[in-house]
């Protein structure tokens, strides 16, 4: 049980790494988040892909300030926001005449723009 839920762990990051990485042409796709989550489903599936990944130059570019700092540049933010917001509005689209569920999605988005707005902290861009 315990080897299926590491490797359960190492094939979400590896869908999340894929994401990410295609994230850096795409700009819809956020990049911080999802290599976030690429080195938490690394860590609980294999300390070696965890390893590796945090030794990875998509590690050091895109997470290591934030974990460091826990902040993010205004690009960075902004980014991510904007897909947020494309991402749920078409979701809410897609729910049309299910109130309920436009009312808690509304919601989460809200609170997301809230979090990153003014719950992470904003670092200078680098030139």
């Amino acid at each position: 049980m315990k080897r299926a839920k590491s490797c359960g762990w190492i094939a979400l990051g590896c869908v999340c790494l894929s994401l990410g990485t295609i994230g850096l042409v795409l700009p819809v796709l956020p990049t911080v988040p999802l290599y976030l989550a690429t080195l938490f489903c690394f860590a609980r599936g294999s300390n070696r892909l965890h390893r590796w990944f945090q030794k990875t130059s998509l590690h050091r570019k895109h997470l290591e300030p934030f974990v460091r700092t826990k902040a993010l540049t205004l690009r960075s933010k902004l980014a991510v926001m904007t897909s947020l917001t494309l991402f749920m509005g078409i979701g809410c689209f897609m729910m049309q005449g299910l109130l309920a569920a436009q009312l808690v999605l509304a919601a989460v988005w809200a609170f997301h723009i809230w979090y990153f707005t003014v719950r992470i902290k904003t670092l200078a861009a680098n030139r």
